[in-house]
């Protein structure tokens, strides 16, 4: 049989991510994150402005397996389950919407050789993120955002 180009993999991926997104929206809830693990794992962090409930994944992981099985997805474990407090920020909405919330922001390439910041959020604006660092303003496009994660404050 051969081995299978990677590109076709990807695509295969993709397609399952956009499946996911569409049927989870279909519900009523965001797909925050997808995770595929090499061991037949789907992971699907959902949320609402309301926060989730054990309910809300148990509707969501219910339609994604009938779906898996129409669609005839290969997996062998699906786990459903909130952001959590360290919620991971993915989007430019994510970081609109969390606004004035700290945050963990780790860089592609670095600036002025840092590639980790921790601040608060003050905006977003025409692709780049303004971020309060202890006191000073650091703006970073959101395209050399590599990853992105709010910091917990109790």
């Amino acid at each position: 049989m051969g081995l299978v180009p990677v590109f076709y993999l990807w695509d295969v991926i993709m397609d399952v991510v956009k499946l996911v997104e569409v049927t989870v929206e279909g519900l009523g809830y965001e797909l925050v994150d997808f995770e595929r693990s090499g061991r037949g794992l789907l992971r699907v962090f959902i949320d609402k402005p309301e926060g989730i409930a054990v309910e809300d994944c148990q509707v969501v992981s219910n339609q994604l397996t009938r779906l898996f099985t129409v669609e005839n997805i290969d997996y062998d474990r699906l786990e459903i389950s909130s952001p959590g407090l360290d919620r991971a920020l993915k989007k430019e909405i994510d970081f609109v919407r969390f606004s004035g919330s700290k945050a963990q922001v780790k860089l592609r390439m670095p600036i002025e050789s840092r590639k980790n910041f921790v601040g608060i959020i003050s905006g977003v604006s025409e692709g780049v993120l303004h971020l309060d660092v202890e006191g000073l303003q650091v703006d970073i496009e959101l395209a050399n955002v590599d990853k992105a994660r709010l910091v917990p404050t109790f």
